[in-house]
C-alpha cells in the first residue's frame, strides 16, 4: 500500500534556492490533504515548499477506509517521504505542520529523529482523546471488541462537531474524499495506541513549536495542549487557546481561523531564513 503524495514539483534541484525550507503537511483521521490547499498556499507564499500525501486509507490512496495494521505505518511513510523530498532539496530546513491524528504523527515523526526536523506548527494535535469519546469502561470495551469483532463499526464522527462554521460542516459533508463511515474497533485501538507512543515520546521534543487548540474540542482534549507543553523539552514552544473554538480550526468561524493563518504566518516568518543569494 502507497501513499497518494501532493507537492509541488520542480525537476531541477539547483532550483530549491527559490525555496526557504519544506514543510510536510500532515492531515486528519478520514480526511485528506487536498483539504488544506489553503494553508499550503499561504506557506508557498513564503517562499516555503509545501508538500503532502493522503496516509494510507484516506483520500486518494491505496488501502481500505481507516484500516492500519499499525499507527506506526503513517509515521513511516510520512518520513520516507520526508527523505525523498529532501534529497531532492538538499540544505533546507525540514517543517511539520499536523492537524489532529496528523499532530501525533508529526510528533512521533519529530520524537523518532531528535535534531532532525526544524520546528513543527500542531492544529488540535491528538495528545489526548476526548473525555467523553474515552472513557476507562470505552476503552476497555473496545480492546475486548478488536479481539474477537475488529471490524465492528464504533459509528461515524458527528460532522457538527468539528467546527462551528457552518459552511465548513457542509462543505466537510460533501467531499467525497473524506470517509464518512463509521470508524472501525482496530482503527480507534490504533489511535488510542498513537495517544499512549506521543505520551512516551514527547519528552525527546526539542524542535521549536507552535500548538494551536480550541477549547470546546470534543475530539482531542484540550488537556493534552498542557500536557505536551509540559512534557517537551522544548525551549521555543508556543500555545494560543481559543477559547469556544471547536476541533478544525482552520476552517472554524472566520475570526479564529484568520488568527489561526496570522499566526502559522508569523511563526514560520520568524523561523525560516532569507533566499538563497544570486
Amino acid at each position: 500500500m502507497t501513499p497518494h503524495p501532493s507537492h509541488i514539483s520542480l525537476t531541477n534541484r539547483s532550483l530549491s534556492c527559490l525555496f526557504r525550507a519544506l514543510v510536510f503537511v500532515s492531515h486528519g483521521a478520514g480526511e485528506h490533504c487536498g483539504r488544506y490547499e489553503d494553508l499550503a498556499q499561504m506557506l508557498v507564499g513564503l517562499d516555503l515548499l509545501a508538500f503532502a500525501h493522503d496516509h494510507v486509507g484516506h483520500g486518494r490512496s491505496d488501502g481500505e477506509r481507516l484500516m492500519v495494521s499499525d499507527f506506526h505505518v503513517f509515521v513511516r511513510d510520512v518520513l520516507q517521504h520526508v527523505d525523498t523530498m529532501h534529497k531532492d532539496y538538499p540544505g533546507l530546513p525540514i517543517f511539520l505542520l499536523g492537524h489532529s491524528m496528523g499532530g501525533a504523527i508529526s510528533i512521533l515523526a519529530a520524537s523518532e529523529r531528535p535534531g532532525f526536523f526544524a520546528g513543527m506548527a500542531l492544529i488540535s494535535p491528538l495528545v489526548l482523546t476526548s473525555p467523553e469519546s474515552a472513557t476507562t469502561f470505552k476503552v476497555f470495551a473496545a480492546k475486548v471488541l478488536n479481539l474477537v469483532l475488529p471490524n465492528l463499526s464504533l459509528g461515524a464522527i458527528d460532522p457538527n462537531i468539528l467546527s462551528r462554521n457552518k459552511e465548513e460542516v457542509e462543505s466537510y459533508n460533501s467531499d467525497p474524499l473524506v470517509h464518512h463511515g463509521g470508524l472501525r474497533v482496530s482503527f480507534g485501538i490504533q489511535l488510542l495506541n498513537a495517544v499512549s507512543r506521543v505520551e512516551r515520546g514527547m519528552h525527546k521534543l526539542t524542535l521549536p513549536f507552535l500548538l494551536l487548540q480550541g477549547s470546546e474540542d470534543h475530539l482531542c482534549d484540550s488537556k493534552g495542549a498542557y500536557l505536551l507543553m509540559d512534557g517537551a523539552k522544548s525551549q521555543d514552544k508556543t500555545l494560543k487557546i481559543y477559547e469556544g473554538a471547536y476541533h478544525i480550526l482552520h476552517r472554524e468561524l472566520p475570526e479564529v481561523t484568520n488568527s489561526v493563518f496570522h499566526e502559522i504566518h508569523m511563526w514560520f516568518s520568524q523561523r525560516t531564513g532569507g533566499r538563497c543569494p544570486p
